[in-house]
């Protein structure tokens, strides 16, 4: 079992970091504009207990911008944003990649919350927080997704709720 607890309300729009049972910090986070589900192309958050199944962006810039988890050497700011297609889901600085737990509800078949994507990360610091907007991932500001990231380890379980 692992040592450090996620706990995200997805009403709330707020993620709690446990150590054991000692509370270390909440986070403001943006889940789906959709709402809560596990089904695949629903854009979605998905509910239950994950766990963090992969790490990328290890001592990348703040607002390094991935495409496929690969840092693309791009640094996000408002000018460069302007070059791009209208509507992009930035993500931005690390990614934390999870992995359901629970077969049947978010893991496996129609419903795997890893073959979907679904990542906690970085994002713009233009983008609201503490209210839904994304397409099923979870989004943080890209220094709490450093400081998030430098705490937890793969395999530390991540639950995600509706208040």
């Amino acid at each position: 079992m692992s040592r450090r607890r996620l706990e995200i309300d997805l009403l709330r729009q707020r993620m709690r970091c446990y150590e054991g049972q000692a509370f270390v910090r909440e986070y403001w986070v943006s889940t789906a504009r959709n709402g809560p589900g596990e089904i695949v192309n629903s854009e979605c958050t998905p509910r239950g207990r994950h766990a963090i199944a992969a790490k990328f962006g290890a001592g990348a810039a703040p607002n390094s911008v991935f495409v496929a988890r690969q840092a693309t050497g791009e640094i996000y700011s408002r000018e460069y944003a302007a070059t791009q297609p209208p509507g992009r889901d930035w993500i931005l600085t690390r990614i934390l990649w999870l992995t359901g737990l629970e077969p049947g509800f978010n893991q496996g078949g129609e419903v795997d919350s890893h073959a979907r994507y679904i990542y906690l990360h970085g994002t713009p610091d233009d983008t609201p927080l503490g209210v839904p907007g994304s397409r099923g991932c979870v989004r943080m500001r890209n220094r709490d997704i450093i400081e998030l990231f430098e705490r937890v380890e793969v395999g530390d379980e991540v639950l995600l709720y509706v208040g």
